[in-house]
């Protein structure tokens, strides 16, 4: 079963809350949040209730203070727990919204999306297998967002305000 701790203080201190299934509201539990403990299970932080906001990808380990998970603020309000996927990817995206303009379909990781795709906009997208996580900028650095398997007509359907995108990467669980 799947764990994670939440902290609202630094270093594992302070008041605390313990999460093994999804959690659209986390503000009642804690007030802020300043570091975490995956015991177990890969997970999706965000910043906003009911998965919403920035989104923080945390696999099995410490994070002792905000910055260690890229986290802009102490501010988590919800999580998601990433089921476990040990299958093939597969995913397809489009330079215009409703899958049209420019595409490219890939099943390996992508560390900058203008070298490959030879452009940064990605307006809409299909994820046909698999998990995986859009970075702001290239080599996986920036905003992150989500994407579970499903097709995607608007970029703000993963929550970003913008199209513009670095990198793309699948969301695998560590060895």
């Amino acid at each position: 079963m799947a764990k994670i701790i939440f902290y609202e203080d630094k270093n594992f201190q302070g008041r605390h809350y313990e999460c093994s299934i999804d959690c659209s509201e986390m503000h009642s539990h804690v007030s802020r949040c300043n570091s975490i403990k995956v015991e177990s299970g890969s997970w999706v932080a965000y910043e906003k209730s009911n998965y919403n906001g920035y989104q923080y990808q945390l696999n099995k380990g410490d994070y002792p203070d905000y910055q260690r998970w890229a986290g802009f603020n102490d501010c988590i309000r919800s999580c998601r727990m990433v089921p476990s996927y040990r299958g093939n990817f597969k995913i397809k995206v489009f330079e215009r919204s409703d899958f049209m303009g420019q595409n490219m379909e890939l099943s390996e990781d992508c560390p900058d999306l203008m070298e490959r795709f030879h452009t940064r906009d990605i307006a809409s997208l299909n994820v046909m297998e698999g998990y995986w996580m859009l970075h702001e900028h290239p080599n996986y650095r920036g905003r992150q967002y989500f994407l579970s398997p499903g097709e995607y007509r608007r970029y703000s359907e993963w929550g970003s305000s913008s199209p513009t995108f670095g990198s793309l990467r699948r969301f695998t669980e560590p060895i």
